[in-house]
């Protein structure tokens, strides 16, 4: 189990240090040692001596040092001294090394330091633009040592899985050729063919089912992956994702594998192992509004179809009526509920319903709402029984379609969740995510409960375009649902595809599919997405002529090692287990990238500034 303090040990010390700050204890009592780091702490301890906390990458010990030494914050110091137990009653309980200092110390100063922007540790928040400028100081820090250290765990049991499940790891190109994923990919120009460009592999998606056609059988891979979209919490240009591929599998042979190596890397960093639940995607848009359920928040979606199928409130006639309870929440004042309705129209929705539960007259519970003038008596009840409500409990509803009136109700729900969170932090609430140091996953988990949940039977294609076309829901190499090819041409938004999600606390961490491996099937697919002959030839013709040759069943997936590890560490944003992550425009505080290349490989290039500027915008020299 990886905790991000366990001690390296004794043996694990070489160098020009005989142990690791953070590895001193009682037992090592009159132990000569020399250890290296950091200077993170000095303190005064009368005239001539001074106390002076050392820091790795391990941890903290103190060191009783000659008081004439000038041991300013982050100085790079070696210090030899012997262990000794500290005087009874300043044992410091906090800290893995408080038994324990360093006495009879001699100091070598191996680097000077200026200092820092700002203080290395934990206790102190400082601004994340400052924290990247000076990435390399903000990475001393034990939060992001620890986040670091975690990440390598997780790669080491990743790998472990699946070596032990029959994977063969495999390296695929970083230079490729233009894929049909839908995002935008970065291009890369050929010096030696001037007009042409490579692009920088979004995924391995190609690659990957050239080797099942190569009779690799089983392949996997820990792969840089980039996309040039807009960045956000759970968003870098660059991405790392555990990416895998299997010949004569189904879908619950896949799940499977990937099943094994979530569990190996959870029980790898939290010492045990999670169960992971199973929806459908109609079954997670229906109760939680959304693909990328965080099924820890409760208040599930509720249909209220039935009950108000014959509703004179013309407000809730449509097509679907979901509502959502908000336990206890019904002193909420007219202000945030105005908010909400605002907030539902930005989402699509026409507006918002909502509904205060009450005692009624006779005891019994009744609805308080501007809408209850234009429900039955049974209609109210109707409500409160579907949604349980009780008194002083809030519900909100939203009618219109039925995917937009889920989708809208199940963003409320999440951010409704998270108002709740910030509240109880701020109120002081344990439960909230207010104190101690344990950090808040998405969603406002910790890492103590992290809920997985497969999501499968995706559709096959999520919509139409404007002149009627579908879209993709995936890819166009997804294999259709065997039981819906009848509908294929007649009926494509109702095919269900043969595609699969694994979702963590709100985010999903990656997805799959068994692909198609017919060329008769492919074709079929193509012609209803609007993908000509011509058009698959040059797009992606090198895949289809390897099928030619003996393509086996095969499927696959992949999944955000970034967000994992994001998750399992407790953080918010995936930049905060990063090394060197970019901002949300993109750039990098510390090297001033994104630049402007310098004439001179321009040329070298074949390319010129659009409008003669600087670079920043190219196009091939003609």
């Amino acid at each position: 189990m990886i905790d991000g303090t366990k001690p390296f040990g004794p043996a694990a010390a070489a160098g020009m240090r005989s142990a690791w700050c953070g590895d001193l204890r009682a037992a090592d009592d009159g132990r000569a040692v020399r250890v290296c780091g950091w200077v993170a702490r000095r303190r005064e301890h009368g005239e001539h001596l001074a106390f002076v906390d050392l820091r790795d990458r391990t941890g903290v010990v103190q060191c009783v040092v000659d008081g004439g030494h000038d041991l300013r914050p982050e100085l790079v110091v070696a210090i030899e001294g012997k262990v000794r137990l500290r005087p009874e009653g300043t044992v410091n309980a906090e800290l893995a090394t408080g038994e324990v200092e360093l006495g009879d110390c001699s100091v070598e100063v191996l680097g000077e330091a200026e200092p820092p922007p700002f203080a290395v540790s934990d206790r102190v928040d400082a601004d994340e633009a400052v924290r990247l400028r000076y990435r390399y100081v903000d990475l001393r820090r034990p939060r992001m040592q620890a986040n670091l250290r975690l990440r390598a765990a997780v790669n080491r049991a990743l790998r472990a899985a699946m070596d032990g499940l029959g994977f063969v790891e495999v390296e695929t190109p970083l230079l490729w050729t233009p894929t049909p994923e839908g995002a935008r990919e970065f291009a890369v120009p050929s010096r030696l063919q001037r007009g042409s460009f490579y692009v920088l592999p979004q995924s391995p998606q190609i690659a990957k089912q050239l080797l099942m056609v190569s009779g690799v059988d089983r392949y996997y891979q820990i792969a840089r992956c980039m996309r040039d979209e807009d960045l956000r919490a759970d968003r870098q240009f660059e991405f790392t994702q555990l990416d895998l591929e299997a010949s004569f599998v189904g879908q619950e042979d896949v799940r499977a594998f990937v099943t094994e190596a979530v569990c190996a890397a959870v029980e790898a960093i939290s010492g045990r192992r999670p169960e992971i639940g199973t929806l459908s995607w109609d079954e997670a848009l229906d109760r939680y509004g959304t693909d990328k359920p965080d099924v820890r928040l409760g208040m599930e979606l509720t249909d209220l179809g039935a009950v108000l199928a014959q509703t004179e409130a013309r407000a809730l006639q449509a097509e679907a009526v979901r509502a959502v309870r908000v336990e206890g929440a019904g002193s909420t004042g007219r202000a945030r509920l105005d908010a909400l309705q605002d907030r539902a129209k930005e989402l699509g929705a026409a507006g918002l319903a909502w509904m205060r539960v009450v005692s009624g007259d006779e005891g019994d519970a009744d609805i308080d709402s501007p809408l209850a003038k234009f429900l039955t008596e049974q209609e109210r009840r109707g409500i409160i029984t579907a949604t349980e409500g009780q008194p002083g409990d809030l519900l909100l509803a939203v009618a219109g379609p039925r995917r937009l009136a889920c989708r809208v109700l199940g963003q409320l729900r999440v951010e409704i969740a998270h108002d709740a969170r910030i509240a109880g932090a701020a109120a002081g609430s344990p439960g909230a995510g207010g104190g101690g140091h344990r950090r808040r996953g998405p969603g406002g988990g910790t890492d103590d409960d992290l809920a997985f949940v497969w999501v499968v039977d995706f559709p096959l294609f999520e919509d139409a375009d404007d002149e009627g076309t579908p879209i993709s829901a995936h890819h166009p190499f997804t294999m259709p649902h065997p039981e819906d090819l009848p509908l294929l041409e007649s009926d494509p938004l109702a095919v269900r595809s043969q595609a699969y999600d694994l979702v963590c606390n709100g985010w999903e961490l990656g997805s799959g599919s068994i692909r198609i491996h017919r060329r008769d099937l492919q074709d079929r697919v193509f012609r209803v997405l609007g993908i000509s002959e011509t058009d698959a030839t040059e797009r992606f013709g090198f895949l289809l002529d390897a099928f030619r040759f003996g393509a086996p069943p095969h499927g696959g997936f992949a999944f955000g090692i970034d967000r994992l590890t994001a998750l399992l560490a407790g953080e918010e944003s995936i930049r905060e287990v990063i090394a060197f992550p970019k901002t949300q425009s993109g750039s990098d505080p510390m090297t001033g990238a994104p630049k402007p290349l310098d004439p001179a490989s321009m040329r070298e290039l074949g390319l010129r500034a659009a409008g003669g500027g600087t670079g920043r915008a190219t196009q091939p020299a003609t």
